[in-house]
Protein backbone atom coordinates (compact mmCIF):
# COMPACT_ATOMS: atom_id res chain seq x y z
CA UNK A 1 0.00 0.00 0.00
CA UNK A 2 1.57 3.37 -0.73
CA UNK A 3 1.76 6.16 2.06
CA UNK A 4 -0.91 8.56 1.46
CA UNK A 5 -0.25 12.09 1.58
CA UNK A 6 -3.09 14.29 3.30
CA UNK A 7 -3.40 17.81 4.13
CA UNK A 8 -5.87 18.93 7.18
CA UNK A 9 -8.29 20.87 5.63
CA UNK A 10 -9.97 23.69 8.29
CA UNK A 11 -12.32 24.66 6.39
CA UNK A 12 -14.03 21.28 5.81
CA UNK A 13 -16.65 21.78 9.18
CA UNK A 14 -18.15 25.53 7.04
CA UNK A 15 -18.04 22.81 4.22
CA UNK A 16 -20.23 19.63 5.57
CA UNK A 17 -22.82 22.50 6.59
CA UNK A 18 -22.85 24.56 3.41
CA UNK A 19 -24.03 21.00 1.86
CA UNK A 20 -26.14 20.04 4.54
CA UNK A 21 -28.01 23.71 4.32
CA UNK A 22 -28.29 23.00 0.52
CA UNK A 23 -29.69 19.37 1.70
CA UNK A 24 -32.09 21.17 3.90
CA UNK A 25 -33.49 23.29 1.53
CA UNK A 26 -34.11 20.95 -0.95
CA UNK A 27 -36.14 18.89 0.98
CA UNK A 28 -38.42 22.26 1.63
CA UNK A 29 -38.58 23.01 -2.15
CA UNK A 30 -39.70 19.37 -2.56
CA UNK A 31 -42.00 19.89 0.09
CA UNK A 32 -43.84 23.17 -0.36
CA UNK A 33 -42.80 24.70 -3.73
CA UNK A 34 -45.48 23.41 -6.81
CA UNK A 35 -42.37 23.95 -9.22
CA UNK A 36 -39.97 21.44 -7.57
CA UNK A 37 -42.47 18.98 -6.81
CA UNK A 38 -43.86 18.55 -9.98
CA UNK A 39 -39.70 17.64 -11.71
CA UNK A 40 -39.15 14.31 -12.68
CA UNK A 41 -35.32 13.58 -13.89
CA UNK A 42 -36.61 13.36 -17.44
CA UNK A 43 -38.04 17.17 -16.78
CA UNK A 44 -34.50 18.36 -15.34
CA UNK A 45 -32.15 16.74 -18.43
CA UNK A 46 -32.59 19.69 -20.49
CA UNK A 47 -31.88 21.80 -17.97
CA UNK A 48 -28.58 20.23 -16.86
CA UNK A 49 -27.21 20.19 -20.05
CA UNK A 50 -27.99 23.83 -20.48
CA UNK A 51 -26.57 24.59 -16.73
CA UNK A 52 -23.15 22.78 -18.19
CA UNK A 53 -22.59 24.32 -21.16
CA UNK A 54 -22.95 28.25 -19.02
CA UNK A 55 -20.68 26.88 -17.04
CA UNK A 56 -18.52 25.72 -19.74
CA UNK A 57 -19.08 29.50 -20.98
CA UNK A 58 -18.10 30.78 -17.52
CA UNK A 59 -14.54 28.91 -17.68
CA UNK A 60 -13.84 29.85 -21.21
CA UNK A 61 -14.56 33.33 -19.96
CA UNK A 62 -12.52 33.00 -16.78
CA UNK A 63 -14.94 34.47 -14.82
CA UNK A 64 -14.43 33.26 -11.00
CA UNK A 65 -17.49 34.44 -9.97
CA UNK A 66 -19.72 32.91 -12.69
CA UNK A 67 -18.04 29.71 -12.40
CA UNK A 68 -18.65 29.91 -8.75
CA UNK A 69 -22.71 30.32 -9.46
CA UNK A 70 -22.34 27.60 -12.13
CA UNK A 71 -20.99 25.38 -9.84
CA UNK A 72 -23.64 25.99 -7.54
CA UNK A 73 -26.30 25.43 -10.07
CA UNK A 74 -25.08 21.90 -11.35
CA UNK A 75 -24.97 20.99 -7.50
CA UNK A 76 -28.31 21.75 -6.84
CA UNK A 77 -29.34 19.50 -10.28
CA UNK A 78 -26.98 16.53 -8.24
CA UNK A 79 -29.02 17.44 -5.71
CA UNK A 80 -32.14 17.20 -7.04
CA UNK A 81 -31.76 14.12 -9.12
CA UNK A 82 -30.62 12.59 -5.66
CA UNK A 83 -34.00 13.84 -3.86
CA UNK A 84 -36.18 12.38 -6.61
CA UNK A 85 -34.34 8.81 -6.67
CA UNK A 86 -34.62 8.84 -2.68
CA UNK A 87 -38.64 9.42 -3.03
CA UNK A 88 -38.76 5.62 -4.52
CA UNK A 89 -36.05 4.18 -2.70
CA UNK A 90 -33.41 3.72 -5.71
CA UNK A 91 -30.92 5.50 -4.49
CA UNK A 92 -29.75 8.92 -2.06
CA UNK A 93 -27.52 11.20 -1.57
CA UNK A 94 -25.29 9.26 0.18
CA UNK A 95 -25.02 6.26 -2.15
CA UNK A 96 -24.03 8.96 -4.90
CA UNK A 97 -21.46 10.10 -2.91
CA UNK A 98 -20.08 6.53 -1.87
CA UNK A 99 -20.32 5.22 -4.82
CA UNK A 100 -17.91 7.91 -6.35
CA UNK A 101 -15.51 7.45 -3.58
CA UNK A 102 -15.66 3.81 -4.25
CA UNK A 103 -14.72 4.37 -8.17
CA UNK A 104 -11.97 6.67 -7.40
CA UNK A 105 -10.27 4.35 -4.89
CA UNK A 106 -10.73 1.24 -7.54
CA UNK A 107 -9.19 3.68 -10.69
CA UNK A 108 -6.56 5.12 -8.15
CA UNK A 109 -4.49 1.52 -7.35
CA UNK A 110 -1.01 3.65 -7.15
CA UNK A 111 -2.58 5.75 -4.82
CA UNK A 112 -4.45 2.96 -2.58
CA UNK A 113 -2.89 -0.07 -4.02
CA UNK A 114 0.28 -1.44 -5.13
CA UNK A 115 0.43 -0.46 -9.18
CA UNK A 116 3.19 1.68 -10.33
CA UNK A 117 2.44 4.88 -12.18
CA UNK A 118 5.05 7.48 -12.75
CA UNK A 119 3.51 10.00 -15.34
CA UNK A 120 0.00 11.06 -16.14
CA UNK A 121 0.15 8.65 -19.54
CA UNK A 122 -0.16 5.70 -16.86
CA UNK A 123 -2.55 6.59 -14.62
CA UNK A 124 -4.99 7.41 -17.89
CA UNK A 125 -4.19 3.80 -19.16
CA UNK A 126 -4.65 2.25 -16.03
CA UNK A 127 -8.03 4.37 -15.71
CA UNK A 128 -9.19 3.35 -19.02
CA UNK A 129 -8.54 -0.68 -18.44
CA UNK A 130 -9.88 -0.75 -15.13
CA UNK A 131 -13.11 1.18 -16.57
CA UNK A 132 -13.18 -1.30 -19.45
CA UNK A 133 -12.91 -4.25 -16.54
CA UNK A 134 -15.66 -3.23 -14.50
CA UNK A 135 -18.08 -2.46 -16.97
CA UNK A 136 -17.78 -5.38 -18.92
CA UNK A 137 -17.87 -3.56 -22.33
CA UNK A 138 -16.71 -5.51 -25.05
CA UNK A 139 -14.77 -2.44 -26.33
CA UNK A 140 -13.03 -0.03 -25.49
CA UNK A 141 -14.75 2.46 -27.42
CA UNK A 142 -18.34 1.32 -25.40
CA UNK A 143 -18.05 3.66 -23.16
CA UNK A 144 -18.14 6.84 -25.02
CA UNK A 145 -21.91 8.62 -24.77
CA UNK A 146 -23.90 8.50 -28.17
CA UNK A 147 -25.02 11.83 -27.72
CA UNK A 148 -21.76 13.68 -27.57
CA UNK A 149 -21.31 16.61 -29.75
CA UNK A 150 -18.58 15.14 -32.50
CA UNK A 151 -15.70 17.19 -31.49
CA UNK A 152 -15.81 15.65 -28.21
CA UNK A 153 -17.01 12.60 -29.26
CA UNK A 154 -13.73 12.48 -31.67
CA UNK A 155 -11.65 13.55 -28.59
CA UNK A 156 -12.78 10.95 -26.18
CA UNK A 157 -12.77 8.81 -28.84
CA UNK A 158 -9.05 8.86 -29.61
CA UNK A 159 -8.13 9.29 -26.13
CA UNK A 160 -9.54 5.67 -25.02
CA UNK A 161 -8.08 4.19 -28.48
CA UNK A 162 -4.46 5.63 -26.57
CA UNK A 163 -5.34 4.15 -23.30
CA UNK A 164 -5.07 0.28 -24.65
CA UNK A 165 -1.76 1.84 -26.82
CA UNK A 166 -3.55 2.47 -30.49
CA UNK A 167 -2.14 5.77 -31.26
CA UNK A 168 0.72 7.17 -33.22
CA UNK A 169 4.32 7.76 -32.22
CA UNK A 170 5.25 10.98 -32.84
CA UNK A 171 3.06 13.76 -33.95
CA UNK A 172 5.02 14.29 -37.37
CA UNK A 173 3.19 11.03 -38.19
CA UNK A 174 0.00 12.45 -36.76
CA UNK A 175 1.00 15.49 -39.76
CA UNK A 176 1.11 13.14 -42.26
CA UNK A 177 -1.74 11.84 -41.91
CA UNK A 178 -3.70 15.52 -41.71
CA UNK A 179 -1.93 16.59 -45.20
CA UNK A 180 -2.92 12.91 -46.60
CA UNK A 181 -5.91 13.43 -45.68
CA UNK A 182 -6.22 17.16 -46.96
CA UNK A 183 -4.98 15.54 -50.34
CA UNK A 184 -7.77 13.27 -50.71
CA UNK A 185 -10.41 16.05 -50.00
CA UNK A 186 -8.88 18.19 -52.65
CA UNK A 187 -9.21 15.23 -54.74
CA UNK A 188 -13.20 15.29 -54.32
CA UNK A 189 -13.36 18.77 -55.89
CA UNK A 190 -10.62 18.64 -58.43
CA UNK A 191 -13.05 17.19 -61.47
CA UNK A 192 -11.73 17.93 -64.94
CA UNK A 193 -14.57 18.04 -66.78
CA UNK A 194 -16.08 20.50 -64.05
CA UNK A 195 -18.96 18.26 -63.34
CA UNK A 196 -20.33 18.73 -58.96
CA UNK A 197 -18.40 16.38 -56.47
CA UNK A 198 -19.82 14.05 -55.25
CA UNK A 199 -21.55 15.41 -52.12
CA UNK A 200 -21.38 12.29 -49.62
CA UNK A 201 -17.89 10.91 -50.62
CA UNK A 202 -16.96 14.79 -50.21
CA UNK A 203 -18.59 14.80 -46.52
CA UNK A 204 -16.85 11.25 -46.17
CA UNK A 205 -12.99 12.94 -46.46
CA UNK A 206 -14.02 16.08 -44.89
CA UNK A 207 -14.86 14.52 -41.63
CA UNK A 208 -11.71 12.29 -41.80
CA UNK A 209 -9.87 15.53 -42.51
CA UNK A 210 -11.37 17.12 -39.23
CA UNK A 211 -10.50 13.84 -36.96
CA UNK A 212 -7.34 14.05 -38.27
CA UNK A 213 -7.11 17.81 -37.10
CA UNK A 214 -8.27 16.69 -33.82
CA UNK A 215 -5.96 13.87 -33.62
CA UNK A 216 -2.81 16.14 -34.01
CA UNK A 217 -4.22 18.81 -31.82
CA UNK A 218 -4.46 16.23 -29.03
CA UNK A 219 -0.55 15.76 -29.91
CA UNK A 220 -0.26 19.58 -28.95
CA UNK A 221 -1.81 19.25 -26.20
CA UNK A 222 -4.62 21.66 -27.82
CA UNK A 223 -8.31 21.25 -26.81
CA UNK A 224 -9.86 21.65 -30.01
CA UNK A 225 -13.44 22.09 -28.77
CA UNK A 226 -12.17 24.75 -26.82
CA UNK A 227 -10.10 26.05 -29.44
CA UNK A 228 -12.96 26.17 -32.27
CA UNK A 229 -15.18 27.89 -29.26
CA UNK A 230 -12.60 30.64 -29.08
CA UNK A 231 -12.67 31.34 -32.21
CA UNK A 232 -16.52 31.06 -32.39
CA UNK A 233 -16.72 33.87 -29.71
CA UNK A 234 -13.97 35.87 -31.44
CA UNK A 235 -16.06 35.76 -34.85
CA UNK A 236 -19.22 37.09 -33.09
CA UNK A 237 -16.79 39.59 -31.30
CA UNK A 238 -15.78 41.38 -34.54
CA UNK A 239 -18.76 40.75 -36.63
CA UNK A 240 -21.08 42.59 -33.81
CA UNK A 241 -18.48 45.47 -34.15
CA UNK A 242 -18.95 45.31 -37.55
CA UNK A 243 -22.99 45.83 -36.99
CA UNK A 244 -22.36 48.51 -34.79
CA UNK A 245 -19.44 50.64 -36.79
CA UNK A 246 -21.65 50.29 -39.83
CA UNK A 247 -25.06 51.36 -37.87
CA UNK A 248 -23.01 54.90 -36.38
CA UNK A 249 -22.32 55.39 -40.41
CA UNK A 250 -25.41 55.08 -41.47
CA UNK A 251 -25.06 51.65 -43.06
CA UNK A 252 -27.22 48.66 -43.32
CA UNK A 253 -26.30 44.82 -43.16
CA UNK A 254 -26.83 43.31 -46.55
CA UNK A 255 -26.25 46.44 -48.45
CA UNK A 256 -22.73 46.94 -47.97
CA UNK A 257 -20.40 45.52 -50.12
CA UNK A 258 -17.97 42.80 -49.45
CA UNK A 259 -14.98 45.57 -49.41
CA UNK A 260 -17.05 47.73 -47.18
CA UNK A 261 -18.09 45.09 -44.46
CA UNK A 262 -13.90 44.32 -45.12
CA UNK A 263 -12.46 47.68 -43.69
CA UNK A 264 -14.61 47.66 -40.44
CA UNK A 265 -13.89 43.44 -40.30
CA UNK A 266 -10.09 45.24 -40.09
CA UNK A 267 -10.75 47.64 -37.47
CA UNK A 268 -12.46 45.32 -35.17
CA UNK A 269 -9.31 42.72 -35.40
CA UNK A 270 -7.45 45.60 -34.09
CA UNK A 271 -9.72 46.13 -30.97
Amino acid sequence: MNKIKTTVDKNRPAKLQAFDRLLTIMDELRSNCPWDRKQTMESLRHLTIEETYELSDAILEKNAEDIRGELGDLMLHNVFYAKIASETDDFDIADVLNSVCDKLVRRHPHIYGDVQADDEQAVKENWEKIKLKEKGNTSVLGGVPQSLPAVVKAMRIQEKARGVGFDWDEKEQVWAKVEEEMEEFKAEFDSENGQMPDKEKAQDEFGDLLFSLINYARFLEINPEEALERTNKKFIKRFQYLEVEAAKDGKQMGEMSLEEMDGYWEKAKKQ
